[in-house]
Order: structure tokens, then C-alpha cells, then sequence
């Protein structure tokens, strides 16, 4: 019995003090202001609402749909040894260590100690030291130094779970700047591509331009054509041949960019062979939107996770508030005289055990700051949070507009080019048989030309616009996989919506420290 009164007697002695700390430091007028939003309460366009339903998200080798098995291989490379990637490697080491040093907080701390020293003691006329006068003794001691922080209030453990957090959040960003290099390869690939297709019109239109030359000469040689006819033919042809220089160094240009990016010297890319891109079937989208849209983008699930780990700092800066309560211990052996190991003998043997408390009282005002700092904090992660969500569905609906478009634009340019090679033919054939003359022919040439360019651009264009809207859902780096829970990220009052329903699999998260390994795995 007098053990539990004991018990109590503890338990009301600790609340005696919170109450007496209170009165002196109070967290009242301090509070976050933010609140996030939910996918869903983002109203939508057309675009999105009219988007197919039956769809898939992207795999996680989304580029596999243009069919190059080159820009396959150069995609891998980049992932091996591209220093971008290898930077965000690092920091999410360094952020799992830095969780590690965290969680490290909440468990029994022991450290041990010991010194030997030999003292020589003076002779001194008016302080002694006595019968030890010109003598020496050994001074010798050893210990084992016992921690353990009862975390009544949960500091420590908010800090670990705000590490935590972080480390999620350097995660997904790693997952973001993988999908930007892959984003960028293709690109630069697509443009790569580009640079041969112009340069084989131009070499078309040089052969052509050559051909009409030679026609213009034997019109001249035949008695039917003019001196201006055959200057006007070879007037063109020191600006094509111009044209094919400048096509030739956009595809070595290309190479680099593509070695570059690929982590590679420019050895590497000269090795490149033209690209051989085909875009197989159309990317659709998932069937629950918009929340689905946005749930899988890392740059989203970074902003959820930076959102939860600032209100574990509102937790931490709270918890300051109160008196923080450590079991502290030691167990030593000391020894002043006598050998040099003698301090180890059982009878110099001395320990203690017991609670350490300290008591926040009057600090000028630096708690309530801290506070304040903290909640400050945690409302500029949550305006980043929604300013990322309202761009991330605008570069959704962007990238359908655009693909949309691409779609439509490419048939437009390919009857464009038809009925351009139509008019070049017959004027061509006009030309032959003396029925016009040769600017006729370089009119309808110029127009075929033009045609043939602008469809080799919407053909790129619609090729990166696969591209870009695989990366604007996410790039099928299945990063909606490991997002906090709403109750993670909410502060008390319940600030934020629970969207739970932004986890693609359309349900609940698990736990926290269920959805990534611990820091020290």
C-alpha cells in the first residue's frame, strides 16, 4: 500500500509542477493559420473532365512506348551515373542518418568514463597540505554515466517522427529529380531526332533544287530556256548546303546535351545512332479524378510530407512548454591514495539514481517564439503544399490541351504536306514541258518545304507532349505509395481535410514507420 500511495504522490507531484509552469509560460495567441487543401476541392476544366476513364497510369518505364531501344539504354546509363541523381542519393542517406541521430534521443543513453592521474603534492608554509607535503598519490576514477528520457510529453518523440518525416520528403524529391532527368533525356532525344529529320528534307530539297538546275541547262543547251532561269536555280543552293551545315552541328550539339545528361563525356554521345522513335497507344488517365492526378507526383507527396514534418516541429515547440523529466544514474569507483588500480576494489565502489526535472520558469519570451517560429513554419509548408497542388493541375490540364491539340494538328499537317507535293509535282511537270517557268517551280518547292518542317515539328511537338503529361502524373514512379496520413499532417483543431482518398489504391495509408524502413535498417 504505502508503495502505490507513493506512486500517486509521484504522478500528482509532476502535474502540481505543470500547473505551476503554466502560470508563469503560456502558448495562448499562438497558432498555425494555414490549412491545406483537398485535391478534390480544385474544380476542374473540360479537359479533364472530358478524359477517359478506363485508363492506366503510366508504368515506370514510360519511355519504352517510343520503341528505341537506344534511348532505353541511355536512359539507363543516366540512372547509374548521372551526378544529379547521385546528389539525391546522397541526401537521402544523409536524411536517414539525420532521422537515425533522432530516434537515437529516445533510447537509454550510457557513456562511460575514466581518468588516472598522478598528483604530487607541495609543500606550502601556509596552506599545508600536511602529512601528504612532497608526497604523490594516485587520483584515479572511473564511471558509467545512465540516461533515459521519460519523454512525458512526447518531445522526443515528435523530433524522431519530424526526422522521420523529412527523410520522406528527401525521398520524394530524389523520386522528382530521377523523373525530371528521365523528362529531360527524352526531350533532348526528340530533338535529337528533330535535327535528322530536317536535315534529310533539306538534303531532299537540295537533290531537288540540283535536279532543277540541271533542267534549267538543258532548257539553256536546247534553245528554250534563258541565262535567268539557270541563275535563278543555283541562286538557293549556297544557303541549302548553309542549312545542312547547321543541321549537322544540332546533331552533334545533341549528342553532347544527350552525354551530358547521361553523366557521359562527349566520347559517349558520338557513339549515338539516329534515334528511331514511334509512339505506340495513346496515354490515358485514371478513372477517379482529380485527386488521383495529383496523388502520384512526387513534388505533391513532398509537399504533403514537409507539411506533416512541420506540425511534429509545432509538437516539439510545444512540448518545451512543460517541465521535461530524465531518469539519471551512475555507477563509479574512485580513489584518492593508495595504488594505481585501487580506486577498483569493491569497497570504493559509488552510485546514484534518480529523476532529473527541469522547470521552464521565465526565458524572456524565447519558448513562446520558438512557438511562434514553429507555426510559422508549419503555415508556409501548407501554402507551398496548395500552391503545389493548384500547379500541378494546371500542368495536368496543360499537357491534355496540348496533346489534344498535337493530335489534331498532326492530320492538319500531314494533308498540308499532301497537297503541297501535289502542287510541287504539277508544277515540276509544267516546268518540263515548257508550260511556266521556273519560279513557279521554286514557289511551290518553298511551300513543300515549309510543310514538310512544320509536320516534322508537330510530330516532335506530340512526342514530348507524351513526355511531359507522363510527367506531370508522376511518371509512374508510384510515389502516392508512401504519403502521411491526414492525421499526420494535421495540427490540434484538425486544420487539415482528410483526403485520404489522394492514396491512389483508394485507401486509408498505412502507419508511418510502416511505409519506409527504419532510418537504421
Amino acid at each position: 500500500m504505502p508503495r502505490c500511495i507513493s506512486r500517486e504522490l509521484k504522478t500528482l507531484s509532476v502535474w502540481v509542477l505543470t500547473l505551476t509552469i503554466s502560470g508563469c509560460i503560456g502558448t495562448g495567441g499562438i497558432a498555425p493559420q494555414g490549412k491545406a487543401l483537398s485535391p478534390n476541392q480544385l474544380a476542374t476544366d473540360d479537359a479533364i473532365r472530358e478524359a477517359a476513364r478506363d485508363a492506366h497510369w503510366p508504368t515506370r518505364q514510360w519511355w519504352k512506348a517510343y520503341g528505341d531501344p537506344q534511348l532505353d539504354r541511355w536512359i539507363d546509363l543516366a540512372g547509374h551515373d548521372s551526378p544529379s541523381l547521385a546528389i539525391a542519393a546522397a541526401r537521402v542517406r544523409q536524411a536517414r542518418a539525420m532521422a537515425g541521430v533522432a530516434e537515437a534521443a529516445e533510447s537509454l543513453q550510457i557513456n562511460g568514463e575514466s581518468t588516472l592521474k598522478r598528483h604530487n603534492w607541495p609543500t606550502d608554509q601556509f596552506y599545508g597540505p600536511g602529512e601528504l607535503a612532497d608526497t604523490t598519490t594516485w587520483d584515479n576514477n572511473a564511471a558509467l554515466g545512465l540516461s533515459y528520457a521519460l519523454d512525458i510529453w512526447g518531445r522526443e518523440r515528435n523530433a524522431s517522427e519530424q526526422a522521420v518525416d523529412l527523410a520522406h520528403v528527401s525521398v520524394a524529391e530524389a523520386r522528382q529529380a530521377q523523373l525530371e532527368l528521365q523528362n529531360n533525356i527524352v526531350r533532348a532525344y526528340i530533338q535529337f531526332s528533330l535535327h535528322y529529320a530536317q536535315r534529310d528534307i533539306v538534303a531532299a530539297t537540295l537533290g531537288q533544287q540540283e535536279q532543277i538546275l540541271e533542267l534549267a541547262r538543258k532548257r539553256l543547251d536546247g534553245g528554250i530556256g534563258t541565262h535567268l532561269e539557270v541563275s535563278q536555280a543555283q541562286a538557293p543552293l549556297p544557303e541549302t548546303h548553309r542549312q545542312l551545315d547547321a543541321l549537322d552541328e544540332a546533331i552533334a550539339l545533341s549528342r553532347n546535351q544527350l552525354a551530358a545528361l547521361a553523366g557521359k563525356g562527349p566520347g559517349d554521345g558520338a557513339g549515338l545512332r539516329r534515334p528511331t522513335l514511334a509512339l505506340g497507344a495513346p496515354l490515358k488517365l485514371p478513372s477517379t479524378l482529380p485527386a488521383e492526378l495529383l496523388g502520384q507526383r512526387p513534388d505533391v507527396v513532398a509537399g504533403r510530407w514537409r507539411v506533416a514534418a512541420q506540425a511534429r516541429g509545432i509538437d516539439v515547440a510545444r512540448a518545451g512548454f512543460y517541465p521535461n523529466v530524465d531518469l539519471v544514474g551512475s555507477l563509479g569507483y574512485m580513489a584518492t591514495g593508495g595504488g594505481a588500480l585501487e580506486f577498483l576494489t569493491g569497497k570504493k565502489l559509488t552510485y546514484n539514481v534518480g529523476p532529473a526535472i527541469s522547470l521552464p520558469i521565465f526565458d524572456g519570451g524565447r519558448l513562446r517564439s520558438q512557438l511562434g517560429e514553429a507555426a510559422a513554419g508549419y503555415d508556409i509548408a501548407v501554402a507551398h503544399y496548395n500552391q503545389t497542388l493548384v500547379n500541378a493541375l494546371k500542368h495536368i490540364s496543360d499537357q491534355l490541351i496540348r496533346r489534344e491539340s498535337m493530335d489534331k494538328q498532326q492530320v492538319f499537317a500531314a494533308e498540308s504536306v499532301a497537297a503541297a507535293q501535289r502542287t510541287y509535282d504539277i508544277a515540276l511537270v509544267a516546268f518540263q514541258r515548257g508550260l511556266t517557268d521556273y519560279l513557279s517551280v521554286l514557289n511551290a518547292q518553298s511551300l513543300l518545304f515549309k510543310q514538310q518542317q512544320v509536320q516534322r515539328q508537330v510530330e516532335a511537338a506530340r512526342l514530348s507532349a507524351h513526355a511531359d503529361l507522363v510527367t506531370a502524373l508522376g511518371g509512374g514512379l508510384e510515389a502516392g505509395s508512401d504519403m502521411p496520413l491526414a492525421r499526420d499532417i494535421s495540427w490540434p483543431g484538425s486544420l487539415l481535410p482528410s483526403d485520404c482518398t489522394a492514396v491512389p489504391s483508394g485507401r486509408c495509408c498505412t502507419p508511418k514507420r510502416e511505409q519506409a524502413p527504419s532510418p537504421r535498417c
